[in-house]
This record gives C-alpha cells, structure tokens and sequence, in this order.
C-alpha cells in the first residue's frame, strides 16, 4: 500500500509467500479454496481452552515482536517477517497465510484501511495508524487478536481514537455473561462509540474462533437486536470492534482482501479471542 498525490494509500508490490517448516501442523484449509467451517461447534472443553489459549499466547507475543518495530521506515512486509518467524519458531502456523487464498502471515491495516490489509512495500511514516492482526494455529486451534498502534507521536485525535477503541472492546468484554444475547455486546460497544461521533463498522464482526478460524458464531459491534444467540458457558469467541473518525462506508480493493473506509477517515481495531465462563469472560490471548 504505497500512497497516491493525496495520501491515500494504494496497492503495494507482495512479496514472495514465506515458508514454513514442514513437520508444524498446518489447518485443514491450506492448499484448499475454501475452509470447512460448519458444523463444529462453539463451546469447548476445559482441555480444548487450554489449547486455545496456548495459540493465542503465541499469537499475542507476536504482535509484542511486531510491535516493537514498528517506527517510521519500517514497511509492512519487514512486519509480516517478524510475526510470521515468531510464530514458526514457536511451532505454530500463521492461520491467515493460505486462508483462501490470503498470501501472508497477519494483517498489516494503515489508516484508513478497516482490516485485511495485505503487507506490501509500504513504508510506515511518522503519525501513521497500523493495526496488526494475528492469528496462530497450534494443536489444532486457532487464537486470534489484533491491536492498533500509531507510528511515532501521531496527533492527539488519532492517539485519542485509538484509546478509545480499546476502551470499546474491553466494554464490549464486559458485557459478556452467560444467558444474555450476544446483541448486549454490540449495544455496549456501539454505545460508547457514539459519546465520541465515531463510526462502528458493522460489516465486519467479532466470530466463533477455536476448531475452526471462523464459525458461523457472529458478535455484532452495534446494537444490533435480530443477533439473539444465547451466551453459553464455554462459548469461545472474538470481540473486535472497529471504529472510525467518519463514516462506514467501505470498498474492496481489487485485491479482494483490503477493505478501506470510502471516506477515507481514518479506523482503529482491537481484538481479544475468550472464553465465556459463570462470570463473564476470560482472555486467552494475552501475552
């Protein structure tokens, strides 16, 4: 995503697919167009969060790489080399790299790109926002989280926008309980947003994460009544709210993947894989 006369960001030059080693255990989707997602369930076993919780401490600590190179002059795609060698040397696989057809290790999303972003040769400049996704596979589950970080100082509004997206998802967190809908969590989130007039993206949700990258389990990020799942104990599922400083507007790039606000305003995400327990939830991808 190198950047056209006004700023804006366009498509970059993609490197090469990165290896990985052959003996780490890869999802049933690699080398396949489209995953099985279906039909797997979204509550787990004491064992099975374990597991999951153990992908997402790898996925975390790996953002924690990343996001300690992250400076003006880096490029997105020395990020995705960073996450992607934590990953493998830790024995796990990098789910995005293979799911359909996705060509790298996480998700590079600067500024006014809402999520998906491919890493390329963009240079990251001073006051940049870059949001980095991970999700690592290990013993068959995934653990998946992302958070946003600005490059250098940025301005008090973009610094402000991104503090208050991770305030949205821990209020989003804390609406979790066993027996409410799943709707509470978007209403507390949404709710939130709008004390500052920031944008709450609602095509893109939280989902079920675990046996599977992504169930049909949807978490909506507004207020968003006809989502009435029941919350379960054992549930395991993601909260990622994505707010912007305008609209909801959003356009595909032609690579199918980018998604970037029409407006061009700028967004924030941030993304925590839990687990529903009797009193609410609990994290399984921190560091």
């Amino acid at each position: 995503m190198p950047r056209d006369a006004h700023g804006h960001l366009t498509a970059g030059r993609i490197s090469p697919q990165r290896p990985v080693p052959r003996e780490i255990e890869r999802p049933e989707y690699v080398g396949r167009a489209e995953p099985d997602e279906h039909g797997h369930g979204d509550t787990y076993t004491a064992e099975e969060v374990e597991r999951i919780r153990t992908a997402g401490r790898i996925a975390s600590q790996a953002i924690d790489a990343v996001g300690a190179a992250i400076r003006p002059g880096v490029t997105t795609d020395e990020l995705d080399r960073i996450g992607h060698e934590f990953v493998v040397s830790h024995g796990a696989y990098p789910s995005t790299l293979g799911y359909r057809g996705y060509p790298k290790s996480l998700c590079s999303s600067l500024n006014e790109v809402i999520c998906h972003g491919i890493p390329d040769d963009t240079v990251l400049q001073e006051g940049d926002l870059v949001n980095i996704d991970i999700t690592a596979y290990k013993d068959g589950m995934h653990g998946d989280t992302n958070r946003t970080f600005v490059v250098g100082e940025g301005s008090q509004e973009v610094r402000d926008l991104v503090d208050r997206t991770r305030t949205a998802l821990e209020r989003g967190i804390k609406a979790v309980a066993p027996g409410r809908q799943v709707n509470v969590i978007g209403r507390a989130i949404e709710a939130y947003a709008k004390r500052f007039g920031y944008g709450v993206v609602r095509d893109y949700t939280g989902h079920g994460v675990g046996r599977t990258f992504h169930s049909g389990l949807i978490i909506p990020h507004y207020d968003a009544p006809h989502y009435d799942t029941v919350i379960e104990e054992g549930m395991v599922f993601t909260i990622e709210p994505m707010l912007t400083l305008g609209g909801i507007e959003a356009d595909i790039w032609s690579d199918d993947w980018t998604v970037a606000t029409r407006d061009k305003s700028w967004t924030a995400q941030f993304e925590h894989t839990l687990v529903v327990t009797e009193r609410g939830a609990e994290l399984l991808t921190v560091s």
